[in-house]
């Protein structure tokens, strides 16, 4: 499973590619502009993007410059033109593979899980554990109790971090630079995320297992005894 934000201002074409990706259990997030879909790289990075290039505020190779100057996310390139000069320029930009349209659905998921794979560490997996909750750095995968997570990337930064500081108290002034890289901004967010996080963790704010708030403080994950 991976967070895919799709790019596509076609509705019909966009909503069938959500279809497929979310049958395979992708969680899948989509943009019908450029400039959108930028703002969804910063503010949300996703595990891979597939990008159209017949946009209407932007041509895709302008949009996937814009996104190599502030990602690295996997970019699959989705498009109508099958010149192959056209495809090793795109590559060269910095697209990870393309896809020539119409394509099918196993086509698609075959050439992310292609992409993903390469974008994964090689070599053994670095896992932290506090009690049934492991997190694995490398695959970036969550269990607990040995049920998997469903996690978007920012959710699992947010608990990669306080897993690997289990059992001290992480200021939220540290989380928003360490895990939001911004020197400062709205606790809301961190808020947010840690409520979702909890859910997910079959928790709440009020009988937490894991995530501890320390009122002034910050925020810290326990161990369970």
């Amino acid at each position: 499973m991976a967070t895919v934000l799709v790019v596509e201002d076609d509705e019909y074409v966009r909503s069938a590619i959500i279809q497929e990706l979310s049958r395979r259990r992708h969680a899948v997030r989509s943009a019908g502009r450029a400039l959108d879909a930028l703002r969804e790289i910063t503010q949300h990075p996703p595990d891979a993007v597939i990008l159209d290039l017949g946009l209407p505020d932007l041509d895709g190779s302008e949009a996937l410059k814009m996104v190599r100057s502030v990602s690295s996310v996997p970019v699959i390139v989705a498009t109508a033109r099958d010149d192959e000069a056209e495809i090793v320029r795109l590559l060269q930009a910095g697209a990870d593979d393309y896809l020539v349209k119409p394509f099918s659905g196993d086509h698609l998921n075959a050439r992310l899980e292609a992409v993903l794979r390469r974008a994964r560490p090689a070599g053994p997996s670095k896992v932290v554990r506090a009690g049934g909750l492991a997190v694995d750095l490398d695959r970036r995968e969550a269990t607990v109790d040995g049920v998997p997570l469903t996690l978007t990337r920012r959710e699992f930064d947010l608990l990669a971090y306080l897993a690997a500081r289990a059992d001290r108290v992480v200021s939220r002034k540290e989380l928003l630079a360490e895990v939001w890289q911004q020197s400062y901004g709205d606790d809301q967010t961190i808020d947010v995320h840690l409520s979702w996080l909890r859910r997910k963790l079959g928790e709440s704010a009020s009988a937490p297992r894991y995530l501890h708030t320390v009122r002034g403080v910050g925020v810290m994950l326990v161990t369970p005894r």
